[in-house]
């Protein structure tokens, strides 16, 4: 009875005044990120450099704007606060997830489990980060191995408690290689050595492949700082298994998550030139 006297008594004619001032605050910072915006695409040629820039002006103006919108309302916060002191309990049940999506946005600005353009997996979506807000993060989707992990072209918006949850892959985390392999079917009577050197060449010719274990071991060397991590070996290998009337041959090797399916593209598409050319001799049902 206390809460619904106090309620009816409340003066509210001068807080709908208010509120328009406050509206008219936001419409102005909006039109600033607009003008700021229209401006940085036309001068600012470089993508991320953009990109970069309208999060780093759209951040300050944010704060500017709740600053502005703080010294509008001291006034009134007293009053403001005896009324909030009465519901914050259910406010507190009601906006339970937008809190949970800010702390945890706090835990990936400041642990950074992932950071913009890592590729992750997470509550089974795969793809790469393209921004990251206080309330959620957006991943570009990308399709599963086996179909070379192409770009789908969705978007998809996650909320930032998705970390504390849910499983958290990132690509990225120690090192940005990973590995794959191809399995590679020859006739059971093949000359296996001559196949496997001949198929080690194919591989060995490719820059990108070629690269990576010099690389890696940079990377390998940095990441024992932080992680019990170790390879015994970076190089390309064959791994050999006979199954029923023919012999498997699993190709493993290190590339980019990002350019799998173009070293796998390049490693087929020789294989099969060398089997036009009675080189390799590929199983054929």
């Amino acid at each position: 009875m206390k809460l619904l006297n106090y309620v009816l008594a409340f003066d509210y004619s001068k807080y709908f005044i208010m509120i328009g001032r406050s509206l008219l605050i936001l419409l102005f910072f909006k039109v600033l990120k607009m003008i700021v915006t229209f401006i940085t695409t036309k001068w600012v040629r470089r993508s991320k450099t953009r990109f970069m820039f309208h999060q780093t002006i759209n951040v300050l103006l944010n704060i500017i704007c709740v600053i502005f919108l703080f010294l509008l309302w001291l006034p009134y916060l007293k009053n403001i606060l005896t009324v909030i002191s009465f519901i914050s309990a259910g406010i507190t049940i009601a906006i339970r997830d937008i809190i949970l999506n800010l702390f945890a946005g706090l835990y990936i600005k400041t642990k950074k489990p992932f950071k913009l353009e890592d590729r992750i997996s997470i509550d089974g979506v795969t793809g790469d980060v393209v921004l990251i807000n206080n309330f959620s993060f957006k991943i570009l989707e990308v399709g599963d191995r086996i179909n070379g992990e192409q770009s789908s072209g969705l978007i998809i918006n996650v909320p930032n408690s998705f970390v504390f949850s849910h499983t958290l892959k990132n690509y990225n985390t120690a090192f940005k290689y990973i590995w794959d392999e191809i399995t590679i079917k020859l006739d059971i009577n093949a000359d296996l050595e001559k196949n496997k050197k001949e198929i080690m060449k194919i591989i060995n010719s490719n820059e990108i492949v070629s690269e990576i274990p010099r690389k890696m071991e940079k990377e390998i060397r940095d990441a024992t700082v932080d992680y019990r991590i170790y390879y015994n070996h970076l190089e390309p290998i064959i791994y050999t298994k006979v199954n029923d009337n023919h012999i498997e041959l699993n190709l493993r090797f290190l590339t980019h998550p990002k350019k799998t399916r173009i070293i796998e593209d390049y490693l087929w598409t020789n294989i099969l030139k060398k089997y036009k050319a009675k080189k390799i001799n590929l199983f054929v049902d």
